[in-house]
Order: structure tokens, then C-alpha cells, then sequence
């Protein structure tokens, strides 16, 4: 009987992990990416190849989406994609810090249907399928109940304050904490840790496409920063911002910003 899609990246994701932890807090090569895209690492590199011999092994007629590899818009043919981002938050590996993750999803007709968020250093797996709830660690997990903008704990950069970005002379009184890692800020959420996150610039789908499946099936609601549903495998595959809350918060905070 062959292994489900969540059971599969479960099992990439751990393996992952294992060869990623051989190189933290070590010697290792690092390298600029061209058009100042950010660091990568032998790490990053190694993961991916990894992820990428196990997934398309596995599922040979998914399509390939990953943040280290070339793109092909051939994936776009392919009813189901793997969205991949080897090491989120690779500054946060480099200075040798924890809180960096595998992000791993699987999309279908551009709706994400499998997702891993994997912190390896923290022990943390965060895990869902469609329809069948988010897990922390095997143990379900549920997003925030929060309803008041002013007091909600939210993760956001600090360029996510600036006025331009909200009807009012700048943001609303909440308080604002950040985590580097896009894919672990998604998880926090679900895990109702924290009430909303938010990212108004362009941002990767590879970044977002696990925790959104994790953060919708714990009952928290995302979309684009005007309110529209996220669809992945895009031929330009950015996302217009996100904005990730629990769904008492979602609209509240979507209606203070001046894109929405």
C-alpha cells in the first residue's frame, strides 16, 4: 500500500533534518545569491537534493517547486507540485541559531493539500492534511481566539508598521513581536502561540504553502494582504503578502490596512 502524501513528506522532512543538523554550528560553505536574493549554504544545497531524490522518487509525476533548484514552468502541467523550501531561515542556521525550518507542501490544482513544517533543533514537527486537522508532534493543535486587535500579540517586521501600509496614521496598537523563519512564524499560529502574522511585501510560496495548510486545518484563516484565497504554483510564484490570523482576528485586522 503506498504511503500518503503527509506520511511521505513526514518521512523526507525527518531526513532532512538529519543531514541539515550535520552541518549546523560547523565549518561550511556559504555563498551570495546573485540580484542580493540572500545567503545560501552547502546545507540549504544538500537538503534539497535530498528532498528532491526522495519526493520525485516517490512521485514521480508531481511537479517541482523549490527555492534552490532552477525553475521549470513545466510543473504548471502537473495536477499536483511540491512546494519546497530546504531551510527557512538560513541567516537564523548560519549565526547558529534554532528557529530556522524545512518547510515541505504538496499542491493540487493550487490548493495545498499535505503540509510539514520541521524544526529539527527544537524537536518541532508541525503536520497536516486536508480535512484531517494540524498537529504539533502528533498532538492537535488549535489557532487563537482572539478577537481584539488591541490586544493581540502579533508577528510582524518592523517595515510592517510603516503608515503607508494602513488607513490609520500607522498601525494599530498591537504588540508586535518577529521570528526569521516565514514558515515557523505560520506555525506559531496555528499552535496559538501568537494571535496573527503578517508580511505585506511579495513573498515566496515556498515560504508560505506548509504553514497555510497547517494554519487553516488548527481553524486560523489566511490570505493575501487585500483578503484574496493564496493559490500556489503560480507561474511567478509570490504571493501578494499574507496575513495569517485566528478567524475571530482575520477580517478585523485585513479592514485597518489600506491595501484591503
Amino acid at each position: 500500500m503506498q504511503e500518503t502524501d503527509l506520511s511521505l513528506l513526514i518521512r523526507a522532512g525527518e531526513a532532512a533534518g538529519r543531514i541539515a543538523k550535520g552541518f549546523f554550528q560547523s565549518d561550511h560553505q556559504i555563498w551570495e545569491k546573485p540580484d542580493g536574493a540572500g545567503p545560501v549554504t552547502e546545507a540549504d544545497i544538500a537538503v534539497n537534493d535530498l528532498l528532491e531524490q526522495t519526493l520525485r522518487s516517490a512521485r514521480p509525476e508531481y511537479g517541482w517547486l523549490s527555492e534552490e533548484s532552477t525553475d521549470n514552468a513545466a510543473r504548471q502541467s502537473s495536477e499536483h507540485v511540491f512546494i519546497i523550501d530546504p531551510i527557512d531561515g538560513t541567516r537564523s542556521f548560519i549565526e547558529g541559531a534554532k528557529t530556522w525550518a524545512h518547510s515541505l507542501a504538496i499542491a493540487r490544482n493550487g490548493e495545498i493539500t499535505a503540509a510539514v513544517i520541521l524544526l529539527p533543533v527544537c524537536d518541532l514537527l508541525y503536520s497536516a492534511a486536508k480535512g484531517e486537522g494540524a498537529h504539533l508532534n502528533g498532538a492537535r493543535i488549535a489557532a487563537s481566539r482572539q478577537s481584539q486587535i488591541g490586544a493581540s500579540q502579533v508577528l510582524a517586521t518592523k517595515p510592517t508598521l510603516e503608515s503607508k501600509h494602513w488607513k490609520a496614521d500607522g498601525a494599530p496598537d498591537f504588540a508586535r513581536h518577529h521570528r526569521p523563519s516565514l514558515a515557523y512564524r505560520l506555525a506559531l499560529i496555528a499552535e496559538g502561540k501568537f494571535d496573527a502574522m503578517l508580511t505585506l511585501r511579495p513573498s515566496w510560496e515556498w515560504d508560505i504553502a506548509a504553514g497555510a495548510l497547517i494554519t487553516t486545518e488548527a481553524g486560523g484563516r489566511i490570505s493575501d494582504k487585500t483578503g484574496r484565497a493564496l493559490r500556489f504554483n503560480g507561474l511567478d510564484p509570490r504571493l501578494n503578502g499574507v496575513v495569517a490570523a485566528g478567524a475571530q482576528l482575520h477580517r478585523p485586522l485585513l479592514q485597518e490596512l489600506a491595501s484591503a
